[in-house]
């Protein structure tokens, strides 16, 4: 499954600080639909993200009902990203 959104860099401080950026309602009930298949537990979701011409493989983590993807400090710096950066990103979610 290959998808591709919009969305905005947050940060959460918590016990670990990450950025992410929350997969939009549409796309996120596209993942919940081939998520018993591909979690590996907790509902943390295999996948690769691109985000310019920088690729990294993660995990999606479940909040809310939806899903945000850790954007890792390599494709941040690799890709000159902030929080409150704008980024169009590519998800690859093998389903």
């Amino acid at each position: 499954m290959r998808l591709r959104f919009t969305g905005t860099i947050w940060y959460w401080r918590g016990p670990a600080p990450f950025h992410f950026v929350s997969v939009p309602a549409a796309e996120a009930a596209m993942i919940a639909e081939v998520a018993t298949v591909v979690t590996y537990g907790w509902g943390m979701i295999p996948a690769s993200v691109t985000i310019g011409r920088t690729t990294v493989t993660t995990s999606l983590w479940p909040k809310d009902g939806g899903y945000v993807v850790p954007v890792k400090k390599a494709l941040q710096d690799a890709e000159g990203l902030g929080v409150d950066d704008e980024v169009e990103l590519t998800l690859d979610i093998d389903a």
